[in-house]
């Protein structure tokens, strides 16, 4: 009679252990959650994505990260040596390299877009676009905020981004031996894009 209680006992554990297993699986914090996107307490994921599919994550405007963009041809070498790119963020910190790949309040990574092309991911302010990238002509540089689970930071529904118009286009050849062959001109305008900033809101960089 004391092996039977023994067996019951032992068969009465184990299903205790098969049910409460199957209850924490339930509730697993990995979980991806809505979209395929885990959940975070941070905003909410909506189904809008930009054009590499990755999620906007909405959050109120005063909690809202802001960023204006002003693009110039390379103070060292001439436009014709690149452009340099100098982003102005408000609320908002740059993360480093290997930081965790999950939505935090204000803080993340800055991908630069020329004419729709990603071209870069930025984790400080300053950068520098070569100059093939943007030959004669009108082009649009971008720069877009985004959490470091890779949505996109958002208000309104709208991507928290913004944008310079910029043209380059080559001068008159002069003959003077001195002279350069060419030179590129460029004109840059800052706006962010919904009304969220403009640079003479945006703060310092942080």
């Amino acid at each position: 009679m004391s092996w039977t209680r023994t067996l019951l006992a032992a068969l009465a554990v184990c299903v205790l252990l098969l049910t409460g297993s199957a209850g924490c699986g339930s509730g697993d914090a990995r979980d991806p959650g809505e979209n395929g996107v885990p959940p975070s307490p941070v905003g909410k994921v909506l189904d809008d994505t930009d054009d590499d599919g990755r999620h906007y994550r909405e959050v109120g405007e005063d909690d809202a990260p802001e960023v204006a963009i002003e693009v110039q041809p390379d103070a060292d070498g001439g436009a014709r040596g690149g452009w340099d790119v100098r982003l102005t963020v408000r609320d908002f910190r740059f993360s480093p390299a290997g930081a965790e790949p999950r939505a935090v309040a204000g803080r993340g990574v800055a991908r630069l877009f020329v004419d729709g092309r990603p071209v870069a991911e930025l984790r400080t302010p300053d950068h520098r676009l070569p100059a093939d990238l943007l030959p004669r002509g009108t082009h649009q540089v971008t720069v877009r905020l985004y959490a470091d689970d890779g949505t996109v930071w958002a208000v309104d529904g709208d991507p928290v981004e913004s944008t310079a118009d910029v043209t380059a286009s080559e001068a008159e050849t002069t003959a003077t031996p001195t002279a350069s062959p060419a030179a590129l001109s460029a004109s840059s305008t800052r706006f962010r894009t919904g009304g969220r900033c403009s640079p003479d809101r945006a703060g310092k960089a942080s």
